[in-house]
């Protein structure tokens, strides 16, 4: 709602909340399907880098191998027309570029120098980001609650990451994680606008293309180095074939989860979505937890709570954002 839209409702109305729309409530779920999806990645890709993978390597043929996944199926919608394509293509080049190319080059380039869990906030803190466009260019001022539903969510993130006290961290790590947050926040944005037509799951998939041609670039020129074993790999205490792995994060954690959370942004804006995304690093450590044994300490399990909390209020907020405003006859 914008801000003349929200200037018809008089101060002393009080509209009761609006009921979630199927489309709302379908967003929600394909919203949590990919951050579950995408919580998978961190046990798919810590199998294949203790194997020997570097992770230049994992991540393209990651994109690569989830292109060749979708494709069939991107294929199909695009069937005549393909003319949305070729009218978006510059959406779709920087959808590739940025969201896809930029966000794994920034945040393996972070990790070589800062530790995980300070480039994961830094790079999460993208939400802000979102909201901060969603304001400047389609004059969704962020409200009070809106505001502290968000700080609520990334401090609570930061429990769950382990993240306070310890050395400053500084550099060129730091630099990396942000350009990592500034291209997620680029693909919530891009995500969420349908308008030119293209199914999710074929914007996926030529964003895909794209970012593995880049990813394939940069490796060229030494920005990811490569290297592969074809061996068999750990997973969750167990010995199993380096492609099973493969597989794993090619299906779910990459095409599923990217096709989802495209689906899910267009359902539900970028700005709800981005926050509702924040329950990936939850289901990580869920997944850790439940296949690598990796218990979760009480301030953790608080922050959980935290993060919730935050993306509950957040929600509700932009739920009432879309409630009727009063006519000039009221």
């Amino acid at each position: 709602m914008t801000a003349a839209a929200a200037g018809a409702v008089p101060a002393s109305s009080t509209l009761p909340a609006q009921p979630l729309t199927t489309r709302a409530r379908s967003g929600l779920v394909f919203a949590l399907s990919s951050a579950a999806a995408f919580g998978t990645s961190g046990i798919f890709a810590n199998a294949l880098l203790q194997a020997g993978w570097t992770p230049g390597s994992a991540v393209i043929v990651r994109m690569l191998g989830a292109s060749l996944v979708l494709a069939p199926l991107a294929v199909a919608q695009l069937r005549g027309r393909w003319h949305l394509l070729w009218r978006a293509r510059w959406r779709a080049l920087a959808f590739g570029v940025f969201a896809m190319a930029g966000c794994q080059l920034g945040y393996f380039a972070a990790v070589a120098t800062v530790p995980v869990s300070l480039a994961l906030l830094i790079e999460y803190a993208s939400v802000l980001l979102v909201v901060a466009w969603a304001w400047a260019v389609g004059g969704q001022r962020p409200r009070l609650r809106t505001a502290l539903g968000g700080l609520a969510a990334l401090g609570g993130l930061a429990l769950v990451l382990g993240i306070g006290g310890g050395t400053l961290v500084a550099g060129p790590g730091l630099v990396w994680a942000a350009i990592a947050g500034a291209c997620l926040a680029v693909y919530f944005v891009l995500a969420a606008d349908d308008a030119s037509g293209v199914p999710a799951l074929a914007m996926a998939w030529v964003g895909m293309v794209i970012g593995a041609a880049v990813l394939a670039a940069a490796a060229l020129v030494g920005l990811l180095p490569m290297g592969v074993t074809l061996g068999d790999v750990m997973l969750a205490g167990a010995s199993v074939p380096w492609w099973s792995v493969l597989i794993g994060m090619v299906a779910i954690a990459t095409a599923f989860a990217y096709g989802t959370g495209i689906a899910a942004a267009r359902r539900l804006s970028a700005a709800p979505a981005s926050f509702v995304a924040l329950t990936e690093v939850l289901f990580a450590a869920a997944w850790a937890w439940v296949l690598l044994g990796q218990h979760l300490s009480a301030v953790q399990l608080v922050g959980g709570a935290v993060v919730l909390a935050g993306i509950v209020v957040v929600r509700s907020d932009s739920q009432s954002d879309s409630r009727p405003a009063a006519s000039a006859a009221d």
